[in-house]
């Protein structure tokens, strides 16, 4: 991985982490603006970036550093009930990097578009099956409570991050890699 792919994925971390904080307690599950970097991500620096981005932010909120929504880390908030939201960031970007490839900037249109719904799919799959599990709900109890309410919004904090994703890329191609080899 080159200086400049590390550098944009400590970028992409970090963008991570500050959407975590932009946080509103809606009931169990809260809302942030992590939907709206993760559509980014896979639009902006292609599928392994986006992984290794999303992986990093997991493995440093699962050390215990406060990235994850309303300033917290460690290993309990994976296993709790919203720690499935986070693996399905995961398997969300997994998904999108299929989907994408490594040429983030060949993902026009539907591309960019179905990678945002692998992210949010994944999501709130794994988010739903993990609350199930942690709180002992059933499924209508679960999707009522940390998915319903979250769709629409969702799905415009998508939209703006497949946007803002594609600009990102246009303005990173458009950077002289002076020196780089």
């Amino acid at each position: 991985m080159s200086v400049g792919n590390v550098t944009r994925c400590g970028v992409a971390v970090a963008l991570l982490a500050v959407s975590a904080a932009v946080s509103l307690a809606l009931g169990p599950v809260p809302f942030t603006l992590q939907t709206l970097v993760l559509a980014l991500l896979p639009v902006a620096l292609g599928g392994r970036a986006a992984v290794t981005s999303v992986a990093v932010y997991l493995l440093l909120g699962a050390a215990g550093l406060p990235v994850f929504s309303g300033m917290q880390g460690g290993p309990g908030v994976l296993a709790g009930p919203t720690g499935g939201f986070l693996w399905g960031f995961l398997v969300g970007e997994a998904l999108a990097a299929l989907v994408v490839g490594e040429d983030a900037g060949a993902a026009s249109g539907p591309r960019a578009w179905l990678a945002a719904g692998c992210v949010l799919v994944a999501s709130y799959a794994a988010g739903t099956i993990q609350l199930m599990v942690v709180l002992g709900v059933g499924p209508a109890a679960a999707l009522g409570s940390a998915v319903l309410p979250f769709v629409v919004p969702d799905l415009v904090k998508a939209a703006v991050g497949v946007t803002a994703g594609r600009r990102v890329r246009r303005a990173l191609e458009a950077v002289p890699r002076a020196g780089v080899r």
